[in-house]
């Protein structure tokens, strides 16, 4: 049997395990990311097409579980201190990235994925500053690596500083980048972690849009934007989520079905987190470097931190 054929026979049997009931979510990331860098990876093209179509609708599917007021509560009670946290952490993000002479364009796009929601900012901004690719690869390997290890840490971590779910739901959507591996914490520490971090972080993940645009005006200032660059894309589960939280509030026959939805939907989220781990490669960690790496880990220990703090202290709770 041709290596390709070994490793294209893994990789489905990986994609089924990870739809299995029985499967953690941090065991089918780093499960695919293991497969990835030992074997290899010979359908990358076809795993990241299928993980830019399942993520949003699994978020999308998460909505039929979820009540509309608790979102929008949870989007209006932190309007100001999300504000204030994305422009600290880009300050912040944007000073260590000057520090420690990391490339200008890495860094932004560092600190734009841990201030806002990791993968998804990054590919908004991208276009928009027109990063090279170089630059778009070190920011996203920096930020799976650190997803990677947060969805494995965060819920011990949860446990051992004595977490409720509220809190640990909460600290979850401040602290980690992506909204797949903050549902995924969310989904191993409990049913309310998981609807409160999916709630805030999908709040949060709004500010995508005025960030973009804010960025995008500051650079046609300094110089016209070129007319071929990539157009930003929107975040439209963001919608369909909102929508389908919708129905199943207001319409209350559609709550034994939403809730069935919903469990498909927390297997479809797995199986993106295995093919998200399944498309990482050797040459993207060797890109990463030592300095982007850095300002990523440090930016995201302080926000973690802190957000841990404050969390703990009560001065920011979900209601």
């Amino acid at each position: 049997m041709r290596p390709s054929w070994f490793a294209s026979s893994l990789l489905f049997l990986g994609a089924l395990l990870a739809l299995a009931p029985f499967t953690p979510a941090a065991a089918a990331l780093v499960g695919g990311a293991l497969l990835a860098l030992t074997v290899g990876n010979p359908r990358v093209a076809l795993t990241r097409t299928w993980t830019h179509r399942l993520l949003p609708l699994a978020v999308v599917g998460l909505g039929a579980d979820m009540n509309l007021r608790a979102v929008a509560r949870a989007g209006l009670h932190g309007l100001g201190y999300t504000a204030l946290s994305l422009v600290l952490v880009l300050a912040l993000g944007l000073w260590l990235a000057r520090l420690l002479k990391v490339d200008r364009e890495a860094g932004l796009l560092i600190s734009v994925g841990t201030a806002i929601c990791g993968g998804s900012a990054i590919a908004a901004v991208a276009p928009v500053v027109r990063a090279r690719e170089q630059a778009i690869s070190v920011a996203l390997a920096t930020v799976f690596l650190l997803n990677a290890a947060a969805l494995v840490l965060f819920p011990p971590l949860g446990h051992a500083a004595g977490l409720g779910q509220d809190a640990f739901g909460l600290w979850s959507a401040l602290a980690i980048h992506d909204t797949s591996s903050v549902v995924g914490a969310g989904l191993a520490y409990g049913p309310r972690a998981l609807e409160v971090a999916t709630t805030v972080k999908l709040a949060r993940a709004l500010w995508i849009v005025p960030l973009t645009l804010g960025i995008g005006w500051l650079m046609a200032r300094r110089e016209a934007v070129s007319a071929d660059a990539p157009p930003v894309k929107k975040p439209w589960f963001i919608a369909g989520f909102l929508a389908m939280a919708a129905c199943v509030t207001f319409v209350p026959v559609l709550h034994a079905p939403g809730h069935l939805v919903a469990v498909v939907a927390r297997r479809m989220l797995v199986l993106t987190l295995f093919l998200i781990g399944a498309g990482l490669s050797r040459e993207a960690l060797r890109n990463v470097g030592l300095r982007p790496f850095l300002q990523g880990l440090l930016l995201w220990l302080i926000v973690g931190s802190l957000g841990l703090g404050a969390v703990k202290l009560g001065l920011l709770t979900v209601n």
